[in-house]
């Protein structure tokens, strides 16, 4: 396996973790103006391994050839790992504190939570 360095024009989704496996879009069509793709023309890039978002880069474990990396015109996407990321919040205790740095008159429409008994 050989790093794969991806570097980033914008900054990165800060959602993405080490750990994490990234993607990209093989060959994308165009349709009424939005461009699509098939499940079949996204390809894994590798793992995860480090993310420097100074430099808006990120590091990943591949076996991809050379001719199949991404291009600067790909579109990189990432999957959680299910097997880590697989539930909801867990533990016996859950704090939430909102602020609001607004120096307008703001309203909160709604806020939601779900939890489910993990033991007994």
């Amino acid at each position: 396996m050989a790093n794969l360095t991806l570097v980033f024009a914008n900054s990165i989704n800060t959602s993405v973790q080490v750990g994490d496996i990234a993607y990209y879009n093989l060959a994308p069509s165009t349709v009424g103006g939005f461009k699509t793709s098939t499940q079949s023309e996204i390809v894994e890039i590798g793992v995860i391994t480090s993310i420097n978002n100074a430099t808006n880069t990120i590091v990943c474990t591949t076996s991809i050839s050379y001719a199949n990396k991404p291009t600067t015109s790909s579109f990189i996407l990432f999957g959680k790992n299910n097997k880590v990321n697989l539930s909801t919040v867990l533990g016996y205790y859950g704090e939430l504190k909102l602020k609001n740095s607004s120096t307008v008159k703001s309203e909160l429409f709604s806020v939601g939570s779900d939890m489910f008994m993990s033991s007994k």
